[in-house]
């Protein structure tokens, strides 16, 4: 419990905690980011680290001239593409073998050759948008790598997607993370980060699932 209550006050805190850690390890705040990004984009089951607000805050950092902004941009956009890129490959690597067994009641042929056409069709977008989804940018390129799509056509929009986040969240916090009203409301702000884009992905899946009911059922 002590653990989780540590992470939570993370996220909400990371400024704090991040401005202290820079003001005493210095230049290991680089490698400290890489890791989190990383992992929060690579590994499946860990979207529940800080991303948004994290690269806001390293934004305003620079912006306080603590962390270079160039380097910074240019890190962080190299670990997003990577840790998509690690967890495409989990998807593909060990989606097929999860649901080797037509028969089995882990495999559904049809939800799977839906998901793959989806991919190829709409996976592109899909990668941008998810991006600016807490949670959904995880789990995102693990199914495009299940859904078997292209490497190629992922790679394109990985990178432009990792791109746009990575380099639109940081120049905002870079020009805006140090006036005095978002400073004095960036938890309001954090948790807005959290909680608007979750509500629209609910939104958006239960808009979904209701156009998706038969007429009448």
């Amino acid at each position: 419990m002590d653990v989780v209550m540590l992470l939570v006050d993370f996220i909400l805190h990371v400024d704090r905690y991040l401005e202290t850690f820079v003001t005493n390890y210095g230049a290991w705040v680089y490698a400290l980011l890489f890791l989190i990004i990383f992992i929060e984009t690579g590994v499946v089951v860990m979207p529940f680290l800080p991303g948004d607000s994290l690269l806001f805050v390293v934004g305003a950092l620079c912006g306080l001239g603590l962390m270079s902004y160039p380097f910074s941009v240019a890190l962080l956009i190299a670990a997003a593409v990577l840790g998509n890129q690690s967890n495409y490959t989990i998807g593909r690597h060990f989606g097929p073998k999860v649901f080797q067994w037509e028969e089995s009641r882990f495999f559904n042929k049809r939800a799977f050759e839906q998901a793959h056409a989806f991919y190829e069709k709409y996976g592109g977008i899909t990668i941008v948008l998810a991006r600016f989804m807490p949670f959904l940018r995880t789990f995102a390129p693990f199914v495009a790598g299940v859904a078997q799509m292209t490497r190629r056509k992922f790679s394109f929009y990985d990178v432009t997607g990792g791109t746009l986040w990575v380099g639109g969240i940081v120049t905002a916090g870079y020009f805006f993370g140090s006036i005095p009203w978002v400073k004095e409301n960036l938890d309001k702000i954090i948790w807005a980060m959290i909680l608007v884009p979750g509500v629209i992905v609910l939104a958006g899946a239960w808009q979904a699932r209701r156009n998706a009911r038969p007429v009448g059922g």
